[in-house]
């Protein structure tokens, strides 16, 4: 499918789009017993019937190619005080000092996060500069009562 549209430069899309409070996760997998793992705001649950959640990792990524080869993964939806996490996670040293333990599918669960949803990868689409990733959620649980961590005009926030 080819996209035309006027031009928009980047810099504007990413500031009239970053009026759009999101949530932050953290997207996790395991390939060959090692974590991977990546930060985004572009996740969305899909479906209900069949449950399906998506999110749209950055072509550019060097965590994704990994996620995407594991076939599985983990959405760890982080609470407001979990910002380290992000901080950690775009570094070179994704999982030095985190503390995680594998989900049901072997993905990397993340203490604290407010929920945890477990998928198998069923699809990726192209999506421009970023894929259209697409996972069949096997399992789900939200334990956590806290407020969520926020992603607004390009920083992270809480809840007032």
């Amino acid at each position: 499918m080819t996209v035309t549209t006027p031009e928009v430069s980047p810099g504007e899309m990413r500031r009239v789009l970053g009026t759009f409070a999101s949530g932050v996760v953290a997207v996790t997998a395991a390939l060959d017993g090692a974590p991977a793992g990546m930060v985004c705001q572009s996740f969305s649950s899909l479906s209900l019937e069949p449950a399906l959640v998506t999110f749209c990792p950055g072509n550019a990524s060097t965590s994704w190619p990994r996620i995407r080869a594991a076939g599985r993964f983990a959405v760890n939806v982080l609470a407001a005080d979990q910002r380290e996490i992000c901080a950690a996670l775009a570094g070179p040293r994704k999982f030095e000092g985190l503390d995680w333990h594998p989900g049901a599918n072997g993905a990397p669960l993340l203490p604290g996060a407010l929920a945890w949803i477990e998928a198998d990868l069923s699809a990726v689409l192209p999506g421009g500069d970023h894929s259209i990733a697409i996972g069949a959620v096997t399992a789900l649980t939200a334990e956590r009562d806290a407020d969520p961590l926020l992603f607004f005009r390009s920083t992270y926030g809480r809840l007032a």
